[in-house]
Order: C-alpha cells, then structure tokens, then sequence
C-alpha cells in the first residue's frame, strides 16, 4: 500500500486539548522555573468598568477540581472555585480603570494590570504563563503568552476566574452606584439595555470614551 507523505503545509489550527492540565508548568519545574504563575484578565470588550487581571500560582499538592476557562462555567461554579482558588493559592488582583484605558488603549492597559498583578504576588514567580498573544511587559521573570491559554493551561484558567468574578463584583456594586444603567446586569457590555440607558442618561465615568458608539458620540458633540 502506496504511504501517504506528510504535508509540508503548516496546520491551520493550534491542538487545544479539551480542559486545561498543568503540563506547561510541570515542564517548567523540570527546567528549573519554579513557581509559575498563570495571569488572565477579564472585562477588555465592555462599554464601561474596568478591566480586571488576576495572577494565581497553584499549589501543584491542592489544586481545586473542575478548574477551566471562566467563560465555560457557570457563575456559581465560578464563585465555587473563587474560593477554593483563594483558600488554596497565591492571588493577585490589579485593574486598569476607564481613564488609563482611554488614555493608553485597552490593550496596553490590559497587559499592564497583568503586570501589576504578577508584581503584587505574595510569592516571586519564575515564569509567568500570560493568556493571549502578548506577554505583559515589565515583569521580573521570563514570561510566555499562550494563546487559549485559560483552556490550555489549569495555572491561567484559574486566574481568568479570580478575574471575572472580581469584575463581576465591581459591576455588580457599580449597578447601586450608577443605577439607571443597569451593571449589575450587563457588566457593562453593549447590550441593549445598556444602549438605551446611555442614549437616555448620557455617559457616566465609568464609561469608556474611546469605545464606540461613545467615542462617535463624543466626536459629534466637538462638532457641534
């Protein structure tokens, strides 16, 4: 039988196994890099709040079951897991606000309360796994971006959950602070709801301005 050869195309999609494991840092602790830290962040699509980073070590002995990305799992598996994770690991948490988003863009300021969560860390890592493309600058360790990392990696899966359950906390007392916009319902994110609040009531500062339709808004305004 005629052998097949092997394609020289490259594949089109990267494996992503079907949870996360801890392979990424155990490979690590075999070259020497101990502990490893996992950093994700939660809130870079809404129209308003912050975007939040989390950066977690586990500890390989105790780490929480059912642990995977915060976007697969339901809140109050979420909110489990928030307390088992903080019961059981090293947690950092920063935020950029509306304000440093708006004047440096959200992905500079995404990466740079990643940057401050890996610094805040009780316990100095010596990598750290950062989800996504970019690894945040500034950090005191090597560092790696793995792309679908909080599906990939248990160490960034945890800290996409310190993450949005941080996030949705803050949205949720924002919603008592701002209560014609509805927060605690939306997050933030251009829904509908959220839409016809901003139409009716304006921004507030929570709002970010360089997002549309507020910064299509803001620009008609100067015209005007």
């Amino acid at each position: 039988m005629k052998r097949r050869t092997a394609s020289d195309s490259p594949a089109l999609f990267e494996f992503v196994p079907p949870s996360p494991d801890f392979s990424m840092e155990l490979e690590a602790r075999q070259r020497g890099l101990w502990p490893v830290a996992g950093t994700d962040e939660a809130g870079r699509g809404p129209l308003a709040g912050p975007v939040v980073a989390a950066a977690v070590i586990l500890d390989p002995d105790n780490i929480p079951d059912g642990l995977n990305d915060s976007k697969k799992l339901t809140k109050a598996k979420r909110e489990a897991l928030f307390t088992k994770i903080l019961e059981t690991s090293v947690v950092s948490v920063a935020s950029s606000g509306p304000v440093l988003i708006d004047r440096i863009n959200i992905l500079r300021a995404s990466l740079d309360a990643m940057r401050r969560a890996v610094l805040g860390l009780e316990l100095a890592p010596r990598l750290v796994l950062a989800d996504g493309r970019d690894q945040p600058p500034g950090v005191s360790c090597e560092a790696k971006a793995v792309i679908k990392g909080d599906a990939r990696s248990l160490s960034i899966a945890a800290a996409s959950i310190v993450a949005k359950v941080t996030r949705d906390r803050m949205m949720e007392r924002a919603g008592t602070v701002h209560a014609a916009y509805g927060f605690e319902l939306h997050a933030g994110y251009g829904t509908p709801v959220h839409l016809r609040a901003i139409e009716a009531h304006g921004a507030c500062p929570l709002h970010r301005m360089s997002f549309r339709p507020l910064r299509q808004d803001l620009a008609e305004a100067d015209v005007a």
